[in-house]
């Protein structure tokens, strides 16, 4: 484990990962039993956000960063406060992360919205104004501009976020599979925990280096349109063959964890489903390059400045004409998902140009 700890400017450990604290068992996506720190003051220190010189090696070498403190424990409050209010109540259909299509809130038995929000900064601003705008203002702070400076070495743009309450348990996956940079593995995402996530909840986890291997390609028996369970099940092989270690930081409301595209990554059963995982991801770019859906197509991005970031919206239901397709969607929703993955199969059978 101390191979992955790290390091400060001097090349020192700044902590170590089994100091005095508690620690928590749970099964890992391959099944086994692994200990995860119960709270923060359990796990590595990590960095702040003045670490840049540091937080960039690290991420470098381990595919992925934690910046303690980030984003304003205040403003995290707030987008909860703002989610309860405008967005659990409602009965609209809003786009999913996991199916990327629309549907209704779903619940768990504790209350918590399952089916994760995707693209934030699209959401209808006649029905969820304020959290559009909150949760935008928070992924694209000032301090997470900086973060991503010091990773890119050029401003970032945001192409993609996600909004999670409830825990959905997301399989093992790398990002690039579903897209990232026209660069592969120039993508780095961000996890940014809006309360403290507790370890039975649905913690993140990811395999340090394992940015540094190839799974496969969204192509052929492993493409995303007919093949995706297959896929799925290539990632946990790869998980095994190469010995990639499992670590689910303790993250505090307000901690960022940053990863890269390629770091093999997902999210915990919840052992514990009386407790929430409540957070936002982003997907970002930098802002001279292309985006790449699939692997295979790159595709134009619908930008809007949002606090000096250039940020994606598609699907944008400001508009009438995005409305109209979501009528669509609801109306027809088998045969528009079957047309959807026609043309991703279709995509993903050509070679990129």
């Amino acid at each position: 484990m101390t191979e992955f700890a790290p390091l400060d400017d001097a090349g020192a450990i700044k902590a170590d990962p089994f100091r005095v604290g508690q620690r928590y068992t749970i099964k890992d996506p391959l099944g086994k039993t692994i200990e995860i720190p119960e709270a923060a003051v359990d796990d590595f220190d990590y960095f702040d956000a003045a670490e840049e010189e540091g937080l960039r090696s690290y991420y470098e070498r381990e595919g992925y960063v934690v910046v303690r403190g980030l984003i304003d424990p205040d403003e995290c409050d707030r987008a909860h406060a703002i989610f309860e209010r405008e967005v659990k109540p409602s009965d609209s259909f809003i786009y999913r992360q996991a199916t990327a299509n629309p549907e209704r809130n779903v619940y768990t038995r504790y209350g918590f919205v399952l089916n994760s929000i995707l693209n934030v900064q699209s959401l209808d601003p006649r029905r969820f104004p304020d959290f559009r705008k909150t949760g935008a203002d928070l992924i694209t702070s000032n301090r997470v501009q900086a973060t991503l400076r010091a990773l890119f070495g050029e401003p970032g743009k945001l192409v993609q976020s996600m909004y999670f309450e409830g825990n959905p348990a997301t399989w093992a996956h790398q990002d690039t599979y579903y897209l990232d940079s026209e660069h592969i593995g120039a993508m780095t995402a961000a996890w940014f925990a809006v309360e403290d996530i507790k370890p039975g909840g649905g913690r993140f986890y990811i395999y340090p280096r394992s940015h540094l291997y190839d799974v496969a390609k969204n192509s052929g028996v492993y493409d995303i349109a007919f093949n995706h369970a297959r896929y799925k099940d290539l990632v946990k092989r790869a998980i095994e063959d190469q010995g990639f270690e499992c670590r689910a930081p303790a993250l505090s409301k307000g901690d960022v964890l940053f990863f890269n595209a390629k770091t093999i990554h997902g999210s915990l059963e919840s052992p514990d489903p009386q407790y929430s995982r409540r957070s936002f991801t982003a997907h970002y770019i930098p802002d001279s390059h292309r985006f790449l859906q699939h692997q295979s197509t790159i595709k134009p991005l619908k930008l809007k400045s949002i606090n000096g970031m250039n940020v994606n919206h598609p699907k944008d239901l400001t508009y009438f004409s995005n409305r109209v397709i979501l009528a669509v969607e609801t109306t027809f929703p088998k045969s528009f998902q079957l047309a959807k993955r026609l043309v991703t199969k279709a995509a993903t059978s050509l070679s990129l140009g």
